[in-house]
């Protein structure tokens, strides 16, 4: 049987390298949808969690913070704030590049 990955399992791997998180979330918060933008923060917080959980470093929020994600109410930004401060991330803002018609 050949051996494989899911491609979640694939994206759950390489998100654990902080440049690529950062890089997914930014591209996911450049499209600007909520539910997908709520689901990269979610699948983030998976990559670090297991990293956290492998090497039993204490006292991490981020099995919470992956609870308030798995559920259907939509966090508020102060939150947000801790979770990325949390995955050693930050949020920032950038001028939007002029579209050439």
């Amino acid at each position: 049987m050949p051996n494989h990955k899911s491609y979640q399992s694939y994206l759950i791997e390489s998100l654990k390298d902080p440049a690529e998180a950062a890089a997914y979330l930014d591209a996911v918060l450049e499209d600007g949808d909520l539910e997908h933008i709520l689901l990269a923060l979610k699948n983030v917080t998976e990559a670090r969690k297991s990293l956290i959980e492998a090497s039993n470093e204490p006292n991490s929020d981020l099995k919470n913070y992956y609870q308030l994600l798995s559920q259907e109410e939509v966090p508020r930004l102060p939150v947000i704030a801790r979770l990325l401060n949390e995955l050693g991330l930050k949020l920032s803002v950038t001028v939007k590049e002029e579209q050439v018609a």
